[in-house]
């Protein structure tokens, strides 16, 4: 996730150190902080392995650089983009970083190809709580902070799969627009 955001940023154009911290911070928020004992171990196997360059920048000072993609490093952010982990789809928030720079895939039909992986993954049954092997909807949980959870996530999972059908040009099913739910779970839980 972090390789993918170094290079998504880079991308967009050739960045210092400290600026692609704030904005890789920004895109993955509290939940993934970067820290710099993560983000410059990062860089440093990105440069080792031809996929970013550094360069001086005198303009802003003695010992500063500004970090850019290499053709290698584009080929391989393209690369992870067309064919993302399955833990990156999996995850909401690898996958967000996924979709924040899935618009540098030149070819629709691949996008749309990413698009539908999460589609899939968010209309299987899943849940935070199971019985055995069942997951638990939440009208079936008695502890009300649990019973949140999945509310919640249900709702994010429906505006989700709303926003990816429309991006793909699909219909969505007669039960998300009745307001019913057949597929009443909270997407999985995220990956640590």
């Amino acid at each position: 996730m972090l390789e993918l955001a170094i290079l998504g940023f880079l991308a967009e154009g050739p960045l210092p150190g400290h600026e692609l911290r704030r904005r890789i911070s920004q895109l993955t928020g509290y939940t993934r902080p970067v820290s710099d004992g993560s983000l410059y171990p990062a860089i440093n196997r990105l440069t080792r392995a031809g996929l970013i360059e550094r360069r001086s920048d005198p303009a802003a000072g003695a010992a500063r650089y500004v970090l850019s993609p290499t053709a290698a490093g584009r080929a391989d952010m393209l690369q992870r983009l067309r064919k993302p982990a399955d833990h990156e789809i999996t995850d909401f928030t690898r996958f967000y970083v996924v979709l924040a720079f899935l618009s540098h895939l030149p070819d629709v039909a691949e996008r749309h190809a990413v698009l539908r992986r999460r589609l899939e993954f968010l209309e299987e049954p899943a849940s935070f709580f199971y019985d055995n092997e069942r997951p638990l909807r939440a009208e079936e949980v008695a502890d009300p902070y649990r019973r949140g959870i999945l509310l919640t996530a249900r709702a994010t999972s429906r505006a989700e799969r709303t926003w990816l059908r429309e991006t793909l040009g699909e219909e969505p099913p007669a039960s998300d627009t009745t307001g019913t739910d057949s597929d009443p779970h909270a997407p999985a839980a995220p990956a640590g």
